[in-house]
């Protein structure tokens, strides 16, 4: 049995994600973004615990890490929260993934939910506005999260670390028109959690459809890497171990 932590379970992928996890027996811990939003969609008794706090909000993104550190240790971590737009794109799909890798203890498993949107986003950090996400696109915080993953599969080697495209999927993101069923954009994360095949415990991969692919080859840049985690580290006080 893998004890799991999954971001964003209230709902949408990652709620299928925690529910076919827990089908299987394993000891997931669900996250929502308040108590009354945990309790609306039955979270409580589903999984063994409930941790709470807003990813848009550092202070309560380093709560969830001490709610966690109070409990027993995870050993996989699933960064599936995320928004589409809005002030807190950079706070929730980029920031957050990154406080929670840098104030938990490490996982044997690090998995990240990217996009295919991330092709289309600016390969700096330049000029970013970290606070309001002025300026800044969906793609250009998937392609951030995707080069986050494999900054830290460069710097850990002991760590499977995975970014995954679960495609448009037909969620309170994706909208009803989108192609991809909850089940099937949930699948390839789920079996990356816990799967002992030699494909799945590849570290640093790309993942669509339980397939490897090549993400923008500027994920894979060791300047933008370091100048990623350099900003991230001087915007949040708080520095990635290793």
């Amino acid at each position: 049995m893998t004890r799991i932590l999954i971001t964003g379970s209230a709902d949408g992928i990652g709620r299928q994600t925690a529910q076919t996890l827990l089908d299987q027996s394993h000891d997931v811990v669900l996250h929502a973004r308040t108590r009354g939003r945990a309790s609306a969609v039955g979270l409580d008794g589903l999984g063994s615990d409930v941790v709470v706090g807003d990813l848009a909000d550092a202070d309560q993104v380093r709560d969830i890490a001490n709610q966690l550190r109070q409990l027993a240790p995870v050993d996989v971590v699933i960064h599936n929260a995320g928004v589409i737009d809005g002030p807190s794109l950079l706070a929730v799909n980029v920031v957050a993934p990154y406080l929670l890798t840098t104030d938990l203890p490490t996982p044997s498993r690090w998995i990240a939910l990217s996009s295919s949107m991330h092709r289309g986003g600016r390969t700096t950090v330049d000029g970013l506005d970290w606070s309001t996400s002025t300026g800044t696109s969906y793609s250009d915080t998937k392609l951030l999260v995707t080069t986050l993953a494999a900054a830290i599969a460069r710097r850990w080697d002991d760590v499977i670390v995975s970014a995954v495209d679960p495609g448009w999927v037909r969620s309170r993101m994706g909208g009803a028109s989108a192609p991809v069923s909850i089940e099937q954009g949930a699948a390839t994360q789920t079996w990356l959690a816990v799967s002992d095949s030699p494909e799945a415990t590849m570290s640093g991969r790309y993942w669509r459809d339980r397939r490897t692919e090549a993400p923008h080859p500027a994920t894979h840049d060791s300047h933008l890497q370091q100048a990623l985690l350099t900003a991230l580290e001087q915007h949040t006080g708080s520095a990635l171990p290793g």
